[in-house]
């Protein structure tokens, strides 16, 4: 349906004149006859106040299907940092009614995850700001510490806090649930060996590399890891070395020998192996991995310029490979740069 018959729909049925819907708006009534003729359209910002006026979602001015509704909710959780608490309530709204559908409860049980990950992290973010502060002006008490320590994924020396295990529970049981799916071993895995089980991991590695859809390079990365987990650093090295020689032009071995050398604080190293990664990757657009581990480890060696020039190919690639301008992702590598840049000014 037009949104101009919309208009009229929803105003009879509110028991609305357009004298009294135009003077609810403040406007003139002939904008809402404009309207409902189809001779021009709403401005973009009287959409919030006609459908609160009406008692239905801006959504539900258009008319529009549940896959164009989760395509919306998605993309603008995907460029904006945070939803307002209206938007919110009403994408959650929306997003529990769609688990009744057999055919969107799943995309829809993805963006719930989505919905309430995208909340927690905003909130996270201010935690941290603001637990960052009351640190810096009582560095000595503990108040805040552990709330810097959660809301910004801060290390753990207690390892009753810092161990994978209800993670590696859960994924065990996945696993099992589901033998030939091989996403589930690779978390899986990954607990594994941060919590340096490497007899579990290695058990659960022979098993993955049997699977049909197994990925040779990954499974040798993980034997690799699985070595350091052992504290067999030797052995671990050998493993990479030889998984280089045999895919010289593998772009997806470069970069996990790039991170396994980030790993180990071998940084040049890791930045010619990103380097070579990046130049050697056939997709398009690229994504910006590398060029972030790069950034990262000259944050880490203190060359703050190095790592300024690296976020201005971070720039380059999201606007000129992913056609992006105004998303989140553009703003938050333009803060980084912009922090980095003034500490190079402090040095």
């Amino acid at each position: 349906m037009e949104l101009g018959k919309k208009i009229r729909q929803l105003r009879f049925k509110a028991g609305l004149t357009q004298e009294q819907l135009a003077d609810k708006l403040g406007i003139g009534p002939q904008s809402v006859s404009k309207w409902e003729n189809a001779v021009a359209m709403p401005d973009i910002t009287t959409l919030p106040l006609l459908a609160e006026i009406f008692g239905i979602s801006i959504d539900d001015l258009f008319d529009l299907t549940s896959e164009q509704r989760l395509n919306r909710i998605e993309n603008r959780m995907d460029t904006e940092k945070e939803l307002p608490q209206d938007i919110f309530r009403e994408y959650e709204e929306f997003l529990k009614g769609q688990l009744q559908s057999e055919e969107h409860k799943k995309r829809a049980t993805n963006l719930l995850a989505y919905l309430y990950w995208h909340r927690m992290n905003s909130f996270a973010e201010k935690a941290a700001r603001y637990a960052k502060d009351a640190v810096k002006l009582a560095p000595g008490e503990k108040e805040s510490q552990w709330i810097l320590q959660k809301a910004a994924g801060h290390a753990a020396w207690d390892w009753n806090i810092s161990n994978h295990t209800s993670a590696i529970n859960f994924y065990r049981d996945i696993v099992e649930e589901n033998p030939d799916t091989r996403l589930p071993y690779m978390y899986l895995i990954d607990n594994l060996i941060t919590d340096h089980r490497a007899d579990e991991a290695e058990y659960y590695l022979e098993r993955l590399s049997r699977l049909k859809d197994t990925r040779p390079v990954i499974n040798e990365v993980y034997r690799a890891h699985i070595a350091l987990a052992r504290f067999d650093e030797p052995k671990a090295d050998q493993i990479i070395e030889n998984l280089l020689q045999d895919n010289p032009e593998d772009f997806n071995a470069m970069f996990e020998a790039a991170q396994y050398y980030a790993e180990k604080c071998d940084y040049q190293k890791a930045i010619d192996l990103y380097e070579k990664s990046f130049a050697a990757e056939t997709r398009r657009p690229r994504f910006t991995d590398e060029l972030m581990g790069i950034a990262d480890i000259y944050q880490i060696m203190g060359d703050y310029q190095k790592a300024a020039d690296t976020y201005d190919r971070i720039l380059d690639l999201l606007k000129n490979e992913w056609g992006m301008t105004e998303d989140t992702a553009i703003k938050d590598a333009e803060k980084i740069k912009a922090e980095l840049l003034s500490k190079t000014k402090q040095a």
